[in-house]
């Protein structure tokens, strides 16, 4: 009895391990779906920066089904409800590949953006600063994020405490193409911390069925 206890208990682990995504695969697609919510939430730079980071470690996290709804997976609305403005997070929540971007079925993880979104070759933002340097959540987590104004669904968020950012890097002036053929020009400021912009603005991003 004892030895198919550990015998269960090491094939457990290794599930698990199976299971958990790389940092190569969970950067790659923590990008395409920050990319997609840049796009249909309206992001600033700012919010661009900061919800690529979310996304990045919420991925990070999962290593089995147990974690797609898990701890988390509300640390990230948690975290998004500070980042997101109100209209943004009421929009991003009623878009279930955004507020549900994974799922675990026949032994492998799926992305829901993808349903949305299925040519994995587009993008509408350059790549945020933090892809080249973030590689997740580094411990101990210290400092506290400020809990948005108003209560979400009639719900207070009360956030966990977030990791500070306090270095300030600012992306040269780079002019991007967005649909339509309208030329724009864009300066991407990483956020010092995760929290709320005092001012966010949204505006009809055009027809996403094209993008089907």
């Amino acid at each position: 009895m004892k030895k198919m206890m550990i015998l269960m208990a090491m094939m457990v682990t290794i599930v698990t391990r199976a299971a958990a995504m790389s940092y190569t695969e969970a950067r790659a697609e923590a990008l395409f779906l920050t990319d997609k919510m840049a796009y249909e939430l309206n992001l600033s730079n700012a919010q661009y920066e900061a919800v690529y980071e979310i996304n990045l470690d919420y991925l990070m996290a999962l290593s089995s089904h147990a974690d797609v709804l898990g701890s988390s997976w509300v640390y990230r609305n948690h975290r998004l409800s500070c980042v997101l403005s109100s209209l943004q997070y009421d929009r991003y929540m009623a878009a279930t590949y955004f507020y549900h971007p994974v799922s675990w079925t026949g032994n492998r993880w799926h992305f829901a953006v993808y349903t949305r979104y299925v040519d994995r070759t587009r993008f509408f933002r350059p790549r945020p600063m933090a892809y080249n340097d973030y590689r997740g959540p580094q411990p101990p987590h210290v400092g506290h994020v400020t809990p948005p104004a108003r209560p979400h669904n009639g719900h207070t968020v009360t956030p966990p405490p977030t990791r500070p950012n306090t270095n300030t890097t600012t992306r040269p002036t780079t002019p991007t193409t967005r649909p339509g053929g309208v030329t724009h020009t864009t300066t991407t400021t990483r956020p010092t911390t995760t929290t709320r912009p005092a001012t966010s603005s949204t505006t009809n991003r055009g027809n996403f069925g094209a993008h089907r």
